[in-house]
């Protein structure tokens, strides 16, 4: 079963890409501590890093590619 995404999933998505620093830097460097953050944080406590994961298909601490 496909998960349907939602327009809120779709917000929270694009939070998580332009809005938090964290998750940007994350992203960025790949290391040190916001890296290591997003990555133990993103699937159980943020709910716009479980959006970005749903709507890219890639977790929040992965690079853009």
């Amino acid at each position: 079963m496909e998960k349907q995404i939602t327009d809120k999933d779709r917000e929270k998505a694009a939070i998580c890409a332009k809005e938090c620093t964290i998750c940007q830097r994350a992203r960025k460097q790949q290391k040190g501590f916001a890296y290591w953050f997003v990555k133990i944080v993103e699937g159980g406590a943020c709910p716009n890093c479980k959006a970005y994961a749903k709507v890219y298909s890639r977790k929040a601490h992965e690079p853009v590619v």
